[in-house]
């Protein structure tokens, strides 16, 4: 069963001529062409954008730690989407390193948990305020090798939404399959994005970011 239509907006150069894709996921309550907006602040002049659009305007309906029993079909469905919009990049010639997700809040869990569950060599993962899905969470379902592909995952403390367990967790199980991982927890920051993020993300799009490093701002 399926609940979200495929909706993917496009944005910048033909992929033909870009051979390399951001995949932009949306947070609850927003939209594709939102999530789109974030493009002006990031280094993608070179890069083919997706961003899916989430039927009603969310992935799933409840809480990213809620049993995930709770949050089916919708989240099964939202992951079928996702797939669908990396496997027809891949289908154009692209190389799975030459492909970036970048999510926002409910965008960042679902690109995480999409990411986790297909581990390859991407070309970076920019998690804004994101972790693994589920209430408890299984390892038997994350498979393949990330092969040094760089992670860059956020969250405040505390974050309304995001506890900084389920980020510590998330980096855990994605070192693990051999990520990169830049994290950054934000002292009293709210449910945004800050300009330190998105300086960190565009080191990762310009292939700067090579080197683990976690800290926490105070």
């Amino acid at each position: 069963m399926y609940t979200h239509q495929k909706d993917i907006k496009t944005k910048g150069k033909p992929l033909a001529q870009t051979k390399k894709a951001l995949v932009m996921v949306h947070g609850r309550g927003a939209t594709a062409a939102s999530i789109l907006t974030l493009a002006q602040h990031l280094a993608v002049e070179d890069f083919t954008l997706y961003a899916p659009q989430a039927t009603n305007q969310s992935w799933y309906p409840y809480s990213f730690m809620a049993p995930v029993v709770q949050n089916q079909p919708a989240l099964d469905s939202a992951l079928d989407l996702l797939d669908q919009t990396v496997q027809g990049i891949l289908a154009e010639g692209v190389a799975s390193d030459q492909i970036y997700l970048l999510g926002f809040s409910q965008g960042a869990c679902l690109a995480s948990e999409y990411a986790t569950r297909h581990a390859q060599h991407y070309g970076g993962l920019l998690l804004f305020t994101g972790g693994l899905i589920g209430q408890d969470l299984n390892p038997d379902n994350y498979q393949g090798d990330f092969k040094g592909t760089p992670v860059l995952i956020t969250t405040g403390d505390p974050d309304p939404h995001v506890p900084v367990s389920r980020v510590e967790e998330t980096v855990s199980i994605m070192e693990a399959k051999g990520a990169v991982v830049t994290k950054k927890i934000y002292k009293g920051r709210p449910h945004t994005i800050l300009q330190e993020e998105l300086d960190l993300a565009n080191q990762i799009l310009s292939g700067a970011i090579g080197s683990s490093t976690s800290d926490t701002k105070e």
